[in-house]
């Protein structure tokens, strides 16, 4: 699970390098937050922590990868990618 985060990253941050400057501030802004706060979350939830911590964290980091999905589904009919 985590490598696939990595992986998802990586990706996402190569999409957003690819909108325009006039996204700085939008898109590109929320999904930089979005992977950001996946990774972490997972982080955070895989510290050894209880188990319903753990599952508070991981649900924050599946709805922020929620969140940079939606962001990519607005991306592509504005003809960014």
């Amino acid at each position: 699970m985590w490598q696939l985060a990595v992986d998802h990253v990586d990706l996402v941050c190569e999409i957003a390098s690819q909108l325009p400057r006039t996204e700085d501030y939008n898109l590109k802004s929320q999904i930089a937050r979005g992977v950001t706060s996946v990774r972490l979350n997972m982080a955070e939830g895989l510290s050894g922590r209880t188990d319903a911590e753990q599952a508070r964290f991981l649900g924050t980091a599946i709805g922020s990868s929620s969140e940079t999905v939606a962001c990519h589904f607005l991306i592509s009919p504005c003809g960014y990618l």
